[in-house]
């Protein structure tokens, strides 16, 4: 029989141990984002919050409620640009990163 452990579990370990896994997930989330992937980018968040700050405090930090800051992040959670700008600079500040964002010519 294979032992397996909860994912939740095993990301908040991981983010704990591992600062640049932690960076990746912010990254991940910005440039799904950008990509027009919004549904998946807030479920990343969302992952993020849970593995480095919690709900709770990152509720008081963007001086909303918890459970509005809960459904902005959910898949089907619909945050303004304005939270969701607040919420990515609070995981910024945490996470203690400067964002920079390049683009590239696609080629079709």
């Amino acid at each position: 029989m294979t032992l397996t452990q909860d994912y939740k579990l095993t990301l908040h370990q991981r983010v704990e141990n591992d600062p640049a896994f932690a960076n990746a997930l912010l990254d991940e989330a910005i440039s799904l984002f950008l990509n027009g992937e919004a549904d998946v980018a807030r479920l990343v968040l969302r992952d993020l919050v849970n593995a480095t700050i919690g709900f709770e405090t990152l509720a008081l930090e963007v001086n909303k409620p918890s459970k509005s800051v809960h459904r902005m992040l959910s898949a089907k959670g619909n945050p303004t640009m304005d939270n969701l700008t607040k919420i990515v600079g609070v995981l910024k500040t945490r996470l203690n990163l400067t964002i920079n964002v390049y683009t590239t010519v696609c080629d079709s």
